[in-house]
């Protein structure tokens, strides 16, 4: 029988925030981040982009497919969390959005992804960070997880 990996955590501070207009999604909920000193955490956001870049992965490639738009798009759900990549925090986020014909993309989202308007609500997580590294069965930068 296979084991999940796992660790343990306890909510610390909680953070709602407005996000700066016609800036970069990632880059900002990594700079409020830094500035708040948080290494784990979890998140959601709402809001609108002016330009989004997301994509899927390809695991027989072990690449990120990816494609860009430029046009309003409404967050209708975005997810992420943080955690560490070389000692400073590394968001991910995915989201599904919507334009004004009620066309979806989805996928994970990446820079350049530009807010019109972004609010956070995000959890920080106390316990020892994670830190992402390279996986070589998939390519991917995941946790570093011990079993229990």
């Amino acid at each position: 029988m296979t084991v999940t990996v796992y660790a343990e955590y306890i909510p610390g501070r909680r953070f709602l925030a407005r996000l700066p207009n016609d800036q970069d999604l990632l880059k900002e909920v990594t700079a409020f981040c830094k500035a708040a000193s948080i290494q784990m955490a979890v998140f959601s956001l709402v809001g609108t982009v002016t330009t989004v870049s997301y994509g899927s992965y390809d695991p027989k490639q072990q690449v990120y497919v990816t494609a860009k738009e430029q046009a309003p798009f409404e967050i209708v759900s975005c997810s992420g969390n943080v955690s560490l990549k070389d000692e400073n925090p590394f968001v991910q986020a995915h989201g599904i959005l919507t334009d004004e014909q009620g066309k979806i993309i989805a996928g994970q989202l990446f820079s350049e992804t530009v807010l019109l308007a972004g609010e956070l609500d995000l959890q920080e997580l106390q316990g020892k960070p994670l830190k992402r590294v390279y996986d070589n069965q998939t390519g991917l930068l995941l946790w570093q997880l011990k079993e229990p």
